[in-house]
């Protein structure tokens, strides 16, 4: 009885959110044609992995298989009005993947709930029962995202983004990579290199790309990169956190390249992270997490001074989706 009430709230969810998507794409971007089929088929599309039986190289080819995904994705969506802008197809894009996930959600806990009821087995039930908690905290949290990717309004995941656009006020920037810009000031003797996804339109960038372009021009000192991070229970949202290594999520192989880059060339990285949960990432971003923007800010400034040396350059790198988020 409580997995059905869930698998019925799922099934809302998703419905809702189609409806949605299927309202905005039609209100803002004005398709020439009625979407609804090009958008319910995209609702169906996968992703088959490559084979992992021998690990070796599998990384680039993750990469080609994600980036073919991105590309049709785009080109799919551009393709509904001459007129849309790019940041009205990023947003598209963005809904799209929140209500795909949601169905694909649904389809699961159906499966599961469904094969467990024509076989009788309990066993089965138990698992998901214990596990639905979570699916319907990360449903609704993926439900009122939409909201926010439709009015363009900035997410929390958005926090890394919005630091370093911040420090790139006041200076030029310039493309280096897809949706992805970089601009330099100078800081006490230091050159400063700020990365960041091309705002204000709902993208993540490419900084892995971007790095490996940076690196073949002037190689940097230090990596500094600030990103969102799920917090723990109990933790406070827009708690603050320092560490090593390359701050960045995804299915992994953007920070496979950075770490490997920074590996050959002897660049030592360093994280701030700012705590949040997963719904707090992906829907509306909240006081806590915007005010901790300048503390994060002192920080970066405080690890350069003490880890680099007069004429020595800095790479900080705002990880997130950069919906809402200028520069």
């Amino acid at each position: 009885s409580e997995i059905n009430k869930g698998l019925e709230k799922l099934k809302l969810y998703r419905d809702d959110t189609r409806k949605e998507l299927i309202a905005y794409v039609k209100n803002t971007v004005h398709p020439s044609t009625d979407p609804t089929t090009m958008l319910d088929r995209y609702f169906e599309y996968f992703t088959i992995m490559p084979v992992d039986m021998d690990p070796n190289g599998i990384v680039p080819k993750i990469k080609h298989i994600m980036k073919t995904r991105e590309d049709s994705t785009r080109e799919q969506v551009k393709s509904l009005s001459p007129n849309i802008t790019h940041v009205q197809a990023s947003q598209v894009i963005n809904i799209l993947e929140a209500v795909t996930t949601l169905h694909m959600l649904y389809k699961m806990v159906r499966h599961f709930f469904l094969t467990a009821k024509k076989q009788n087995n309990f066993p089965l039930i138990l698992p998901l029962q214990m596990m639905m908690p979570f699916i319907l905290e990360e449903a609704e949290a993926l439900k009122v995202a939409v909201s926010a990717f439709k009015q363009g309004q900035p997410i929390g995941d958005g926090i890394g983004p919005m630091v370093v656009g911040k420090m790139m006020l006041g200076t030029e920037k310039k493309t280096v990579a897809l949706e992805t810009v970089l601009s330099e000031k100078d800081y006490e003797g230091r050159k400063l290199c700020f990365l960041k996804a091309e705002g204000p339109a709902a993208t993540v960038g490419k900084p892995a790309d971007a790095l490996e372009k940076i690196i073949s021009e002037n190689k940097p000192d230090v990596i500094i990169m600030v990103d969102a991070a799920l917090k723990l229970e109990g933790e406070d949202t827009g708690s603050i956190a320092q560490g090593f290594g390359a701050a960045i999520g995804g299915v992994g192989t953007e920070r496979f390249e950075i770490e490997g880059i920074a590996t050959k060339n002897n660049i030592p990285i360093y994280a701030i992270v700012i705590k949040q949960s997963i719904k707090e990432a992906i829907t509306l971003m909240k006081k806590e997490i915007a005010d901790s923007s300048d503390s994060v800010s002192s920080q970066v400034y405080d690890i350069i001074k003490s880890t680099t040396k007069t004429g020595q350059r800095v790479l900080i790198i705002g990880v997130g989706n950069t919906l809402g988020v200028s520069q």
